[in-house]
Formats: structure tokens, sequence, C-alpha cells
């Protein structure tokens, strides 16, 4: 704000020194108005079109730091500089506390008016430096804003177009007679499903940079369910997962790991023909890790350590553990199988 600009409102009761104020400042490029006490200033600025205003301390009735408080419960009140005849600290330590933006010593001669001139361009350039700040940040949140919906609309239209793979998938294993490839083209959808879920909880949410994996998990699981859990074949999947959000990465890397687990117990623990238990645990451990369970109570791991199935499921695991550069664990103790990650946030 340049100083022809700068519309300050002077408060002092002494009649002399107003008009003399009124000069110098005036021949400083400020455009000067007066008030003769605090009662009248406060009520000017009620009115508006000051930049800033100029109070005088030692005023009869109502004092400077009165009239100061008053004129900062007025909304939108411009900066205050506090003029004083005093250089007593405790009356520009009050001033300050109460709001001013400076106070200025009032002595004889022009280098009070100088003194008073450079210290309302300071506070003129305070107020100029916090309104550009403002409307950056007013401008970058409009831009997170537009980000935002922008991410969430490439969300979706991902979730949307994994949905239309998986479809394509599912009619084509609908189409084969092979039982192998059947299911292998069964299992590439439900891999399909698991990372397109992540894409639909992060448009779905509210939140496009982290997934609540309780949420996710819980959705997933559920879809797990119906796939493998049959009449003929019942499996009950049971999760408990703990409130813990993660990157887009490595939420679908997790959900990866879930669901090859998830899918080698339904298929592998319990008989074709028996009904079995897959539990899912997901938890908070430290502030540097976390903990994935996966477990079932069936026939355990194979007594030659032979890997059933093509491997592929295994293969995963391990890669995107990696890629979470997490450690795997199989605890040899339990009945059934039980495989536990331990991962670093």
């Amino acid at each position: 704000m340049s100083n022809a600009a700068a519309r300050i409102l002077y408060i002092d009761d002494d009649e002399g020194l107003r008009r003399l104020a009124q000069r110098a400042l005036t021949r400083r490029g400020f455009a000067v108005s007066l008030a003769a006490s605090g009662t009248e200033g406060v009520e000017m600025v009620r009115g508006g079109g000051y930049d800033l205003i100029a109070v005088d301390h030692y005023m009869p009735g109502q004092d400077g730091l009165t009239t100061l408080n008053l004129l900062h419960a007025l909304p939108d009140c411009p900066p205050v500089v506090y003029v004083t005849g005093s250089e007593e600290t405790r009356i520009a330590v009050a001033a300050l506390k109460a709001g001013a933006a400076d106070y200025v010593v009032k002595s004889v001669g022009d280098d009070f008016f100088d003194l008073l001139a450079s210290s309302f361009q300071q506070a003129l350039e305070k107020v100029r430096l916090r309104s550009a700040k403002e409307a950056v940040e007013e401008e970058l949140r409009a831009s997170n804003a537009r980000l935002e919906a922008l991410l969430g609309e490439v969300n979706h239209r991902v979730s949307n177009s994994l949905q239309l793979v998986s479809a394509f998938v599912h009619m084509q294993a609908s189409m084969l007679s092979d039982t192998v490839a059947k299911g292998a083209l069964l299992e590439t959808q439900q891999r399909i499903q698991a990372i397109a879920q992540v894409h639909r909880r992060l448009y779905t949410s509210g939140d496009v940079e982290f997934v609540s994996m309780d949420d996710y998990l819980r959705a997933l699981v559920a879809e797990l369910e119906q796939t493998w859990s049959t009449p003929a074949s019942p499996r009950t999947l049971r999760l408990t997962a703990e409130p813990i959000k993660l990157k887009t990465d490595r939420a679908v890397s997790l959900g990866v790991i879930v669901n090859e687990l998830v899918t080698n117990a339904c298929k592998y623990a319990y008989g074709p023909a028996s009904g079995g238990e897959v539990r899912i645990n997901l938890a908070h451990v430290s502030d540097a890790h976390f903990h994935l369970s996966v477990e079932d109570d069936g026939i355990g791991m194979p007594q030659d350590g032979k890997i059933q199935g093509t491997g592929l499921g295994t293969r995963l695991v391990r890669a995107m553990a990696s890629s979470l550069q997490a450690k795997i664990d199989f605890d040899p103790a339990h009945a059934g199988v039980r495989t536990t990650l331990s991962v670093p946030y």
C-alpha cells in the first residue's frame, strides 16, 4: 500500500498537536483525519474508511488504553500505533499486550513525525504482507480442493475400469470347461477386485491420499467369504482390524497379501466337504510397525514342504511383502497355518 492511499485517523485531545500532526503527516504523503477524543475516534472508526489509527495515551475521561480496547472490539479494526509522551516501559508493554501494532514516544520536532511515519509504514506493510499471505493460503486451499476432486475422479475411473476388466475375466471364465483354467481366471478376478476396492475406498471416503485399512479389509473379506464359502464347503472369515491408515500403494500391496493368504486358506486348509474358519487380524504394535496375521485351524503345511497349486499366490505374497519391507513369519507351533507379517509404517 502506498502512502498516498493510506488513510490515517489521529486521535488526540490536544488540538494544537492534532493540527501539527495533520500537517506534518500530510507532507509525508498520508491522508489524515482527526478525532478530539477516544469516544469520537471509536465512532469514526465504526463508520469505516481508515487504514491505520494513531491513539494518544494521555486523554481525559477515556484514555488511550481504554480506547485501544474499544477499537479492537470492532470488526475488522485497522492496526493501531500507540502514541505516548511517557517513556514508562509499562505503558508501552500494556499497549502492545492490548493489541497495538507499535508504539512511538511523543517528542518535539520533526524527528517525532519521521518516527511516527516510519511506524505507520511498518504497520501498513505488515497488513499488506498478512493480506498477501492469506490470499496465497486461500489460493492453495482452492488448488488443493481442485486437485483432490481431480484425484477422486481418477480413482473413480480406475475403479470403474478395473470393475470392467473383472467382468471381462468373469465372462471368459464362465465360457471355459477346463476347471483349472476356470479357477485360475476366477482367482485373477479376485485379485483385480482387491485392487479395485482400494480405489473405491479412496473416492468414497473423502480422503484421496490414505486408505482406512479396517474399512477396506472389512469389504474385501466380505467379498472373499462370498466367493469361497458355499453350502457344500462353508468358510467363515473373521476379521479383527484396528483403524490403521496407509497410502494407496501400500494399501494395494497389503490387500493383495490378504487376498492371497485368505484364498490359500479357503482352498487348502480344510477338506472340500468340510467347514472351517479363517481369522484375519490387523493390529497396531508401535509407532514403527503394525502386524497382519492370517490363520486357520486346518491341516497345516505339507510335511514335504511342497507348495500346493501353482505357487503364484505365494510368489505374490512375497513380492508384495518385499514392496512393504515387511518380514514374513510362519508359526510352526500353530495347529493349522498362521502367517504373520511385521510391516513398518
